[in-house]
C-alpha cells in the first residue's frame, strides 16, 4: 500500500522512454507543466532492445525518474500476426530499462502495463489482485505475458533491493497521436478512420469487427498522463494500480458514438466472423480513486478531440498519408 510519503518531482531529471508514441507524447505534454528536466531519446539515438546500448545511455544520462512507456503495441490483428515481436521486443525493452534504472540508482520508476494482462474471464470490474488467476485472452497473450513479466520484475527489484519501482495498468487508451493504420490500430482509431473515409467516399456502410456486444472501457491518453504524474508523487507500493474511468460501453455503442462525431450517415455492419476478444474488460479503479484521482475527459468529448486531431494531422498520422484530403 501507499506509505503516505509524497515523492517530490521538482528538479528531477525525468526520462520518458517511448516519448514519440501516443502515451509518451501525452506524458511530455503533462510533465512540461512540472518543474522537471525532461530527458528523451529517439529510436535513432537509442535502440531499447539492445542491452549494452541502454546501459551505456542510462549511465551517461543519469535520469532520476524513469517512465517506461515504450512498447510494441497494436490491436487484435497485429497481435495475432506478429506474436514473436510482441513477446520478444517488449521483454527486451522492459528488462533493459528496468535493470539499467536500478544499476544507475534511479530514484523512482513507473512501468506502464495494460489491462490485457488480466484473465479473459475475470470477474467484473477487474481488481488488481485478479492478475494470474486464469487463462489470458488468446488474441493478445503474447503482449500480455510480456507486460506481466515487467510488473513482476518491478516487484522483484522492490522485494530484493528495496527499489522504488511501481506499475500502473491503463485501460484501453485513445487520443491525439494514436495509430490510424488499419493493420495495426486499436478499435477507436480504426473506427475513426473507417468512418471518415466512408463519409468522404459516400459509402453506404462501414464494416465493424465482431458482434458489437463486447464491453470496453476507454480512457483519454491525457487523463492517463495526469494519472501517471499523480502516481509518481503519491503511490509507493508493490501492487499495480489500475488506471481507468470505471465505466464501459459496448463496441456497438462506441461505433455509434464515433459515427455521430465523424458525421457519417451510413449503416454499421457488424461482422460476427471476426473475433470479439474478451467479452468484457472493465477495471476496478477504487485503489486510484481512494488516493484522490479522477479522470476529467468524457468519452464523447475525447472522441471529438481525437477526430479533430486526426483531421489536422492526417498527413503525419502513421499509416494515413493523405487520407483527409
Amino acid at each position: 500500500m501507499a506509505d503516505g510519503k509524497r515523492f517530490d518531482l521538482a528538479g528531477k531529471r525525468v526520462f520518458v522512454a517511448g516519448h514519440r508514441g501516443m502515451v509518451g507524447a501525452a506524458l511530455l505534454r503533462r510533465l512540461s507543466r512540472e518543474p522537471v528536466a525532461l530527458v528523451t531519446a529517439s529510436r535513432d539515438e537509442l535502440d531499447l532492445t539492445r542491452q549494452a546500448d541502454v546501459e551505456a545511455w542510462m549511465a551517461a544520462q543519469r535520469p532520476q525518474v524513469v517512465i517506461v512507456a515504450a512498447a510494441k503495441v497494436g490491436g487484435i490483428l497485429a497481435n495475432d500476426t506478429w506474436p514473436v515481436e510482441f513477446l520478444e521486443q517488449n521483454l527486451l525493452i522492459e528488462l533493459n530499462l528496468i535493470r539499467s534504472a536500478f544499476r544507475v540508482g534511479v530514484e523512482k520508476l513507473l512501468f506502464l502495463g495494460s489491462s490485457c494482462i488480466y484473465p479473459k474471464h475475470s470477474p467484473q470490474p477487474i481488481k488488481e489482485d485478479y492478475l494470474l488467476t486464469g487463462p489470458l485472452e488468446p488474441t493478445n497473450e503474447w503482449y500480455a505475458l510480456a507486460k506481466i513479466a515487467g510488473i513482476k520484475l518491478c516487484q522483484a527489484y522492490r522485494k530484493q533491493h528495496g527499489a522504488e519501482f511501481i506499475s500502473a495498468m491503463p485501460t484501453n487508451l485513445y487520443g491525439p497521436g494514436d495509430n490510424f493504420d488499419l493493420a495495426t490500430s486499436h478499435v477507436v482509431p480504426a473506427l475513426v478512420r473507417k468512418m471518415h473515409e466512408a463519409k468522404r467516399e459516400g459509402a453506404a456502410s462501414v464494416a465493424v469487427w465482431g458482434t458489437g456486444s463486447p464491453r470496453r472501457e476507454f480512457l483519454h491518453v491525457d487523463d492517463l498522463a495526469d494519472a501517471c504524474v499523480f502516481l509518481l508523487e503519491r503511490w509507493s507500493g508493490s501492487e499495480p494500480v489500475n488506471v481507468g474511468c470505471g465505466e464501459d460501453v459496448t463496441i456497438r455503442e462506441l461505433a455509434e458514438l464515433v459515427r455521430a462525431v465523424v458525421g457519417y450517415q451510413g449503416e454499421l455492419v457488424f461482422d460476427p466472423t471476426k473475433p470479439d476478444g474478451t467479452p468484457r474488460k472493465l477495471l476496478d479503479v477504487s485503489r486510484l480513486a481512494a488516493l484522490g484521482w479522477r479522470p476529467r475527459i468524457g468519452l464523447r468529448e475525447g472522441l471529438a478531440g481525437t477526430y479533430a486531431w486526426f483531421l489536422a494531422n492526417a498527413a503525419a498520422a502513421r499509416g494515413l498519408a493523405g487520407a483527409a484530403a
